[in-house]
């Protein structure tokens, strides 16, 4: 059975241990029949530790799996017949339970090779990062894993290894879902969208305005461009259109801001000497413990769009900002942005700010797009249908 977080749960039944079934006519390899009996004493044994250790014992039981297979191939030249064999007796054995299909049987020798000693001898650098990952490991059956890869679920593993080839990166997502506890289809989402790509790329002045404590929090909590693909709007679309876009989709939002991010409202009204003044998008940041204030704009940055949000953020560090709040960041969302321009811009800028790009849709390639039908087109055939 699964769980809520798609691990494998191991139910604790006594059965007898039954000897492998013998086809006739059929030759098994010499010592399959101990290997199996081995295999299944090993199960049982940490069915009963998973009780208090679901996926940590998992893992290594799927890894142990991965690892002799992998062994007896080299060793042995087993085949393909003989893992689905495997499989097939497994299942045979631990009816009612589906981690031990002849695919996930693959997944878990896939599973050891992509985790050698040779990847582990580097340190790993995380993308956008100051420092270096040395990954902690742990050793199951002689070899060392990847301690990261321990606590999160069978599901990710499986995903981080099946969408990406670099050690790198699969340690620096393993690292994140971690952190952020990702469900596995957030993990794809990020996967996909690029997240270490754009993480802590967006142009800032933190090192210059934050104190060195929170402004490499500030800049990893930023991305450049961050990615709308839950919505499409046309090319004359106006900003208060993208605003309400965002608001209507506002969980789908959150999740590309990042974690961190609560929604404080939209048109959040400002006075100052009777004037009225609103600002796009105001989020308070649970980590960075700050006021965050995001500003859209519909075209390419220009440096007179610091000016209001310094304007902004002077505002809201006077009417809302409490002892205990750090100073408010100001977020510039522009359809496209030159590095130099905004560098240029934010130089001497004494709040502190950041400017990144957006992309809005990523859903339907433009070449698909030109040979869709418009919306009027297709009112006329339904028309024609009625």
């Amino acid at each position: 059975m699964d769980n809520k977080h798609g691990q494998l749960l191991l139910p604790i039944k006594r059965t007898a241990i039954r000897e492998p079934s013998q086809k006739s006519g059929e030759r098994l390899p010499s010592g399959y029949g101990t290997f199996l009996k081995d295999l299944k004493v090993r199960i049982r044994t940490v069915r009963l530790k998973a009780a208090l250790s679901v996926n940590s014992e998992l893992i290594s039981l799927y890894w142990h799996i991965g690892k002799s297979i992998s062994d007896r191939q080299n060793s042995e030249g087993w085949g393909k017949s003989i893992v689905d064999r495997l499989a097939a007796d497994l299942q045979q054995e631990f009816q009612g339970i589906e981690g031990f299909s002849p695919s996930n049987i693959w997944r878990m020798r896939a599973f050891f090779l992509a985790w050698t000693k040779k990847v582990l001898a580097q340190p790993v650098r995380e993308s956008g990062d100051s420092g270096k990952l040395a990954p902690l490991v742990r050793e199951i059956d002689n070899t060392k894993i990847p301690k990261l890869v321990t606590e999160i679920p069978w599901g990710h593993n499986v995903i981080i290894i099946e969408k990406l080839k670099n050690p790198v990166l699969r340690l620096w997502y393993a690292q994140k879902t971690i952190e952020h506890g990702w469900s596995r289809a957030v993990l794809i989402h990020q996967i996909e969208s690029g997240l270490h790509k754009r993480q802590g790329k967006a142009v800032t002045n933190f090192k210059q305005t934050l104190p060195p404590s929170q402004s490499e929090l500030a800049q990893q909590a930023l991305k450049d461009p961050y990615i709308f693909d839950f919505l499409s709007l046309s090319e004359d679309a106006a900003e208060r259109d993208l605003e309400k876009g965002l608001i209507e989709h506002i969980r789908k939002f959150l999740l590309e801001l990042g974690v961190g991010f609560a929604f404080v409202g939209s048109q959040y009204h400002l006075e100052v000497e009777e004037e009225d003044f609103y600002i796009d998008l105001l989020f308070y940041h649970l980590r960075l413990k700050c006021f965050i204030v995001i500003d859209l704009k519909m075209e390419p940055f220009k440096p007179e769009f610091a000016g209001k949000m310094n304007f902004y953020l002077s505002v809201v560090d006077e009417q809302l900002r409490q002892d205990v709040d750090n100073p408010s960041i100001g977020i510039i969302l522009c359809k496209t942005r030159k590095k130099l321009i905004a560098e240029y811009t934010l130089r001497n800028t004494n709040t502190p700010i950041g400017v990144s790009e957006y992309k809005l849709t990523r859903i339907i390639p433009p070449d698909l797009q030109k040979n869709l039908p418009s919306i009027r087109e297709l009112e006329k055939e339904l028309g024609r249908g009625g």
